[in-house]
């Protein structure tokens, strides 16, 4: 008789992809393999010194221990308001246009619950970072796609990506409320330039729709490029909500700390939200957030230099396994193409005959949506001397098959 009841929010998930790979990963490591993983962005890295010892601090505090503030304590928003007007010139209100959440993957399921009517549509380039689509699904709403354009270097084609966009806003029905971009992108590294987020903003203006941004990896970038926000652009605060994470910037992935700016109604229907579903973070770890936000930035250069040096050391010791890959200028992240003599496979079944033959996991394209197919996402998450031994094991695997 229970097995007829249905949960229709449940039911509009798909099977995630990603718990092929991580059951086949989990299996070979219960039978004694070394499996070498780059398959998720979880920093390997310590959290820096200072921001640790802050937390041990203020846990040893006993008023630290109640009932936190949902929306950030006041040091804490502080810190988020400094840190857009050091990095951007941005001048923010800490208590109407900024808001603390446990992670931006909570902060944007909370968003699009607090935003969303049914049957609202939101516009999400594809691949994309599964809650980006599936945060307004699980609320009601339905998502229009269309594919992301960038060249060898992987720089959006901003003239395309404005002609997609004006298509959609075309025949998408009813009209969508919301478009969501994330650059540098999750999972194919694309950047764009700051006129992108003028012409984008302007759009917005004139088409009545929010954007919601979302910059996690802003700080991850090489050879010279800067990460721009929506925020800088005049009026971008009218129409427009960013997100930012310290999950990669300071190692911090496990201790969920994330937070929105902008636009004081969707912040304010983010504040309201939380307030009825959590009580915020703990308050230490709010305290060594503000530290690391407002302290000595080196320790973000050194992660970055890392991720830098780690890409150099993946993609000469891939190529010259016979994996071509190119250098990006953002993220932890590689997008790599399958190989030719392998492609027929597709991303998720190469993904797992490379995790069984060859013990190197990798995150399937598929798993970001359609246009992800036959690319794999490699997070730059183990040291030289693994990332060589995966390509030893990669080139072995690879000759079969040619």
């Amino acid at each position: 008789m229970f097995d007829e009841i249905k949960f229709d929010r449940i039911e509009r998930l798909p099977k995630y992809v990603f718990a092929e790979v991580n059951d086949l990963k989990m299996q070979r490591r219960r039978e004694g393999h070394d499996v070498i993983d780059f398959s998720m962005g979880n920093p390997d890295g310590d959290t820096p010194k200072h921001i640790r010892e802050k937390l041990v601090e203020s846990a040893q505090k006993t008023k630290t221990h109640g009932y936190s503030t949902s929306k950030g304590i006041p040091k804490l928003l502080e810190a988020i308001a400094k840190w857009y007007k050091r990095r951007y010139g941005v001048k923010l209100d800490p208590q109407t246009q900024c808001v603390a959440t446990m992670g931006s993957k909570e902060g944007y399921a909370h968003l699009a619950y607090a935003i969303t009517n049914p049957g609202d549509v939101a516009v999400v380039p594809d691949p994309t970072y599964p809650i980006h689509s599936y945060a307004f699904i699980l609320a009601g709403g339905n998502v229009h796609k269309f594919g992301l354009v960038f060249d060898e270097d992987y720089n959006v084609d901003e003239e395309q990506f404005f002609k997609d966009l004006q298509k959609v806003f075309k025949e998408a029905s009813p009209r969508p409320k919301y478009v969501v971009v994330n650059f540098p992108h999750n999972p194919t590294t694309a950047t764009v330039t700051p006129e992108f987020y003028t012409k984008l903003v302007e759009m917005a203006k004139k088409k009545r729709f929010y954007i919601i941004s979302d910059i996690a990896y802003g700080d991850i970038t090489f050879d010279g490029y800067k990460t721009p926000s929506i925020m800088e652009v005049p009026g971008a605060l009218d129409v427009a909500v960013e997100s930012f994470t310290l999950s990669k910037s300071y190692n911090m992935a496990g201790w969920r700390v994330g937070f929105f700016v902008g636009n004081t109604k969707l912040i304010g229907a983010l504040q309201k939200i939380k307030s009825w579903l959590d009580y915020g973070m703990f308050t230490p770890i709010q305290v060594a957030a503000t530290v690391a936000l407002n302290g000595d930035q080196q320790c973000v250069q050194d992660i970055t230099d890392k991720y830098d040096h780690r890409q150099d050391v993946l993609i000469e010791a891939f190529n010259n396994a016979g994996w071509p890959l190119r250098r990006n200028k953002a993220s932890m992240f590689v997008w790599a193409k399958i190989p030719a003599c392998v492609e027929s496979l597709g991303s998720l079944e190469f993904s797992k005959k490379l995790l069984i033959e060859a013990d190197v996991a990798v995150a399937p394209g598929i798993g970001f949506g359609e246009y992800g197919e036959n690319y794999v996402r490699i997070a730059l998450i183990e040291n030289d001397k693994r990332i060589r031994q995966a390509a030893k094991n990669i080139k072995k695997f690879l000759k079969q098959y040619k």
